[in-house]
């Protein structure tokens, strides 16, 4: 049973929500949490896409817990705890259905790290984003400084982690941290329009389609592509490939299985 996490299923897809007042901070109870909902909701057929938000218009996640930080201090061989969080972002991150990150508020440090572990991310006008663990005197350590460049290039990356500064949601749109902006208010509803379009989608190719993304951009581009023919070739074998063709042949909508 969750304590900090609401999950609503609904139109094939499912609404996690952050529930930590008073600003949504990524603590060890979120994370454990999130681990947990994302591994049942991976196993559930009926769930084809996931919108992940913070609870309340003002902020979707304002960084870590750092009433746990000091704990930390002058620590050696501690190394193994940030692993451990490591592997739930990476688990969140290769997660096979879309993960939509839907930003209504402050979204700084470890809030900003886990939506860079979503596939998409639609951030409300008001919206701030940031990585200012530079002004405690410390650095990203959920990923940020790797995901972060991958996403928005080494220069901006450095600068936003070099300065603590965050940006507008107008700006990381324009950088592409952000694929969407949309007036405040009206954030749930675009990232519900479009997780349930993807739950209408045929869950094996939404899966393909993450896989080879993922996967290919860590290859050489003929690399790439050859493992793009490989998932191709399986994607054919699929209930819903033959029922969209098939669909498309007698002008009608395809009712996909997710077989």
């Amino acid at each position: 049973m969750t304590t900090v996490l609401q999950v609503e299923k609904t139109d094939g897809y499912a609404v996690v929500t952050i529930n930590n007042p008073p600003m949504n901070v990524i603590s060890n109870q979120v994370f454990k949490e999130l681990d947990e909902v994302f591994a049942n909701l991976g196993e559930d057929e009926g769930v084809n896409a996931v919108i992940l938000t913070g609870q309340g218009e003002k902020v979707f996640a304002a960084g870590a817990d750092i009433k746990e930080f000091p704990l930390l201090i002058g620590q050696t061989g501690i190394q193994e705890t940030f692993l451990e969080t490591h592997a739930i972002l990476h688990r969140i991150d290769q997660f096979e259905k879309p993960v939509i990150a839907m930003l209504n508020g402050l979204t700084l440090g470890g809030g900003c790290e886990l939506v860079l572990c979503c596939d998409i991310r639609i951030a409300e006008e008001h919206v701030q984003i940031g990585l200012p663990e530079i002004t405690l005197g410390l650095f990203p350590g959920g990923g940020g400084t790797q995901r972060l460049p991958r996403l928005i290039g080494e220069a901006r990356a450095k600068e936003m982690m070099f300065t603590g500064e965050s940006v507008t949601a107008e700006k990381a749109e324009r950088i592409g941290l952000v694929n969407r902006v949309v007036p405040s208010g009206e954030g749930m509803e675009a990232a519900r329009k479009m997780a349930k379009r993807l739950g209408r989608s045929s869950l094996p190719a939404l899966a393909f389609i993450k896989r080879a993304v993922d996967k290919g951009l860590e290859l050489p581009l003929e690399d790439g592509t050859d493992l793009e023919a490989a998932y191709f070739e399986k994607v054919f074998q699929t209930e819903d490939a033959k029922e969209g063709v098939q669909a498309f042949i007698e002008k009608r909508k395809p009712a996909f299985q997710n077989k």
